[in-house]
């Protein structure tokens, strides 16, 4: 459906985890005025006024959409996040949505979910959409403590496990397990995965060396999230066919198929198969 501009007033804004100094927030909004959105799908979203040191919104998963609210789960990283976390009930957001592709639902297959980190948000609505929660298994590899992310609400509805990673040895065994799980469920299942990229990467190089099928939702940095400011192309196999492709090419030089071309996370993805995307 065609994306909808809203301002949106502030619910509440709940803190994850039990620090003196909270980095994760999830931000409760009045609903928007769209009919309905699909899991994997984003919003961009700024506050209100808007700065003029920070008047590009930022992309963020929606987490969780009813009739009477939007969820979106966010960390403080930079000006506009940080703006996020000090507000209050009663604030205004812009928010532009639903954006972007959502990712694939099959209820009479087995599906291995990977989120790392931040990469979580998309999947608290995915569980809670999916016609058959018990065909889920989720293992959720993060650094802060556990309460800092929206997994409770997951670990209730299928099984999930969480993976916090303290020393490298606790990273290189939810690597090794990764590489494990993916092979378990290459042959008659799918896979999903979000986080940050080498999170990504070393899903996508596994599961394309056992022939498994994977789904990436990626993280890119957005401007616009609509197509119009090419901020957040990358490198993918797509077919030329039709609008999705952007072909970005100073020198003027046509690409060869298996170079492939650049087109925008934002029309095109945010979720791609795993042999599309070029790192």
């Amino acid at each position: 459906m065609t994306p909808v501009i809203n301002r949106l007033k502030i619910l509440d804004i709940v803190p994850f985890g039990n620090g003196p100094k909270h980095e994760f927030f999830a931000l409760r909004l009045t609903p928007p005025n769209w009919e309905s959105s699909a899991p994997g799908q984003f919003v961009m979203l700024r506050p209100l006024p808007a700065r003029s040191d920070a008047l590009c919104p930022r992309p963020f998963s929606i987490c969780k959409l009813t009739g009477g609210h939007l969820i979106v789960f966010f960390q403080v990283r930079g000006r506009i996040t940080a703006d996020m976390a000090v507000l209050e009930p009663g604030d205004e957001v812009q928010v532009t949505g639903p954006l972007g592709n959502s990712l694939p639902v099959h209820a009479g297959r087995p599906t291995l979910i990977l989120a790392g980190g931040i990469g979580i948000a998309p999947f608290v609505e995915y569980v809670e959409k999916h016609p058959r929660p018990a065909a889920l298994t989720v293992e959720f590899g993060h650094r802060y403590p556990l309460e800092c992310y929206p997994f409770e609400g997951i670990a209730e509805k299928c099984a999930a496990r969480s993976h916090e990673e303290k020393s490298e040895e606790d990273r290189a065994g939810f690597v090794a397990l990764m590489e494990k799980r993916i092979r378990d469920f290459a042959q008659e299942g799918l896979i999903l995965a979000c986080g940050p990229t080498p999170f990504l990467r070393l899903i996508r190089d596994v599961s394309l060396s056992c022939g498994a099928e994977a789904h990436l939702c990626l993280e890119t940095r957005m401007a616009c999230g609509i197509g119009a400011c090419l901020g957040c192309v990358i490198k993918a196999h797509l077919p030329a066919d039709g609008d999705a492709p952007v072909r970005i090419n100073p020198s003027g030089r046509a690409e060869s198929p298996d170079e492939g071309r650049f087109v925008r996370t934002c029309a095109c993805g945010p979720n791609f198969r795993a042999d599309q995307v070029i790192f």
